[in-house]
This record gives C-alpha cells, structure tokens and sequence, in this order.
C-alpha cells in the first residue's frame, strides 16, 4: 500500500496540471476541473492497490478525470449545452502525459505550454500567478495565500474573481501563438519564481526544502531561458534559482533545524551550480536591461561567491536591496534591505528600519520580521527584547525547521539574560 501512495503521490506532482487542463479545455469549468481531478486521484487510491499501478498513471488519470467530467455534465440540465460547447473546445488530440499536443506557439514543454495558458493577458497579474499556482502546480490556497502575504480568504476570493472573469470575458483556455508569448513571459517568470520558493523555503509543514518543487522550476526555467535567449530576466532567474538551490543540502542541521547562512558548511554547497548561475547572470547583465531577477541573482551571487562568511560584501548586497526596492517596492525588499544594511553599517541601524516596518503594520504576522529584529537585538546585547521578538516570531514560523532555529535562539538569549541578571 506505501509503494501506491508513493505512485499516487509522485503522479500528482507529475501530473495534476496536465489532467486540469485537459478537463478545462473539455469544459471550460475550471472548478469542475479541479474537483473532477481530485476524484481522479481519489480512484487511484482505491483501485491502483488492487489493480497495480498503470504503465502510464497519467493518461489514467486523465481518463478518470474527464469520464467523471462528462458523467457530471450529462446530469445536470445544461448538460448537452456544455457538452456541445466542450466538442468545440476540445483540441483534435489530448495530450497523453508524455508531451502534449502539438501546437503553434513553439513552447517545447506541456506544463510550461499550460502555463503560458493560463497567464492571460485579460486577468489581473497576481490573479495570473495566483490561478496558474493552483491549477497548474497544485500549490493549495494557503500557500498561495502565505506566498503573497494575503489572509487564505482574500486569496480564496482572488482566485474566485479570476475564475468568474475567465468566464464572463469568455477567455479562451488554449496556448498563445508564438508571436503573443512575450507578453505572458512576465507572468510565467512570477510562477516560475514562486514556484521555486515554495520549494526552497515551504511555506508550511515539517520540511524547510521540498526538492520536487524547487528541480521543476528550475527544469522549466532551463526550458524557458531556452526558449526566450533574449530575454535577460529569464537568465536571470534561472541563474537567481541556481545560485540558491548550490546551497539546499546545508539549509538544515542534523536536527531538521534551519540553519542560518552564515553557519552553513561552505564546503559542502554545489560549486558547478555557483558557477553555472554567475555565467547565466554575467551573459544577462550584458544585456543592460537589469531587471528585479538579475538583481536578486546579483546579491546571491555575492553570498555564493564569499569563501566565507566573513568575506561578505554587505555594502554591495546593501547597494543592490537600494535598486530592487526602487523596481519593485514592497516591504519584504525593506525587510531584506534592512539585515543587508544591518551587516553592512550595524544592528542599530538595520534595527531602525525593521522597526519602521514594524510601525507601518505592513508585514503584520510576517515571521520574519520579529524573526530580523530578534536577531539584531541579540546582537545589540539586548537580551531581554530579543528574547521577546523571537517569541513573536515562534508564535508565527510556519515550518518546523524554522522553529526549532527559533527555539534554539530564544533559549540562547535567555541564558544570556539569566548570566545578566547574576553578575
């Protein structure tokens, strides 16, 4: 029974985006779709352990997703209508899991042709991402949510929004020719980016890392920056994603506690990986159209490249968070912005922005800013306030990793806030 969940498993990372889709462009119903995919997994789990897992567990699912597609739509009563329009949507062959139909847009991949799909133009940009994160990447509501720093039920509405005006607006579900795709890239670079996140830095759960999400970004990355030579923030955020992923396998300690840059064995990070990411960033520089992913690539190329800790040029992490934060201003940059100039000029500098922040609310249940202020207190010798901030933060870690750092920190400024009290 493990080994069929395991199949079951790895068949939804592998494949939940091909089966909505095909049923999406059976029915045009994108929540029809998703429901009639997750019952298509659900008769995996009952059937595969007595059946055994089918040579082609896609193609299987695709079949059970749009067979209980069309049982849906057959009872309910506008049922002949939808199928009538589904035998028009419908393309002249499904993709079968191994490749996908062909088409005009020149996209080598299926998945990453179903992301170019479903970034359409006529939507909103984060409703874009937002959409293509949960249909194509299956990355639920919440991480969503927590990946854009938005309640689930705001993001629950977002997606809702995105759906009703799919169709109202009568968008059509099918892959833009060659000559439209460069104005979907930059919504595909935003999945592709968020996409990675989840996986290098979960945004729940037991693990810090989850490996399948962070190597299919970056398969697609490879295949877009393929697809795109001369578009530099594709290079750059492949190079971005490789210069990040040379340093996974350090992330975490023995314990499963995450475990912070400046501790990670040097050694032990993938140099092929460094090297590839600079080349990448060195040719999209080039260019001269520096844009938000080359920057962010820039600043973990300095990490990357610093034989040691010590080595860090903070100042020129410092300068680069000043550029980012004038493309794309949000506060996360800020947060960053604010350890980058913490390095580079002191904690007390670095801690009168982060408590700025603080003031404006706009990071309100963010971890990571109680996180950022716990750490820079501890280094302004103030025990007994760190020891609070790390205590907000704790209440709020969303992975286990995160708080057992956490915890580790808070017992060490406690033990120094006892010795304080005795001398």
């Amino acid at each position: 029974m493990q080994d069929v969940e395991e199949a079951v498993t790895r068949a939804f990372q592998e494949e939940w985006g091909r089966v909505v889709a095909t049923v999406i462009r059976m029915t045009g119903d994108w929540d029809l779709a998703e429901e009639c995919a997750q019952d298509a997994f659900a008769q995996a789990l009952r059937h595969w352990p007595r059946d055994g897992v089918p040579r082609r567990p896609g193609a299987w699912l695709t079949t059970a997703a749009r067979n209980r597609a069309t049982d849906r739509l057959r009872r309910e009563a506008v049922g002949a209508a939808k199928l009538r329009q589904a035998a028009l949507l419908a393309p002249q062959s499904e993709p079968d899991g191994d490749g996908g139909d062909a088409d005009d847009s020149g996209v080598p991949d299926d998945r990453l042709r179903l992301m170019f799909t479903c970034c359409h133009p006529a939507l909103p940009f984060e409703q874009r991402v937002a959409l293509t994160l949960r249909t194509l990447a299956g990355l639920t509501t919440a991480e969503i949510a927590r990946a854009f720093l938005v309640s689930e039920e705001a993001m629950s509405q977002r997606l809702v929004r995105a759906k009703r005006r799919i169709r109202q607006a009568g968008i059509p579900y099918r892959v833009p020719p060659a000559h439209l795709l460069p104005e979907r890239t930059r919504s595909v670079l935003g999945v592709l980016y968020l996409l990675f996140n989840e996986g290098y830095s979960a945004s729940g759960g037991d693990d810090l890392v989850r490996r399948g999400l962070s190597g299919e970004a970056v398969r697609l990355a490879r295949l877009l920056t393929g697809l795109l030579p001369g578009e530099p923030e594709a290079k750059g955020l492949l190079a971005l994603m490789l210069l990040h992923d040379a340093r996974a396998a350090t992330r975490t300690g023995p314990d499963g506690a995450l475990v912070p840059l400046e501790e990670q064995d040097r050694s032990r990070w993938d140099a092929d990986r460094i090297g590839e990411g600079v080349r990448l960033l060195e040719d999209a520089l080039r260019q001269g159209r520096a844009g938000p992913y080359q920057i962010q690539a820039a600043i973990a190329a300095c990490h990357g490249t610093a034989p040691t800790a010590a080595d860090t040029d903070w100042p020129q992490i410092a300068a680069l968070y000043d550029r980012l934060a004038r493309l794309v201003p949000s506060p996360v940059v800020e947060l960053n912005r604010a350890v980058a100039i913490g390095m580079a000029e002191g904690p007390a500098a670095g801690l009168a922005l982060a408590d700025r922040l603080r003031e404006s609310g706009a990071l309100a249940g963010y971890h990571l800013l109680p996180a950022t202020r716990a750490d820079l207190l501890r280094r302004l010798g103030r025990p007994g306030e760190a020891a609070d901030a790390y205590r907000e933060a704790l209440g709020s870690a969303p992975t286990t990793p995160e708080r057992r750092y956490l915890t580790r920190r808070l017992n060490e400024v406690r033990a120094q806030q006892d010795t304080t009290r005795t001398a």
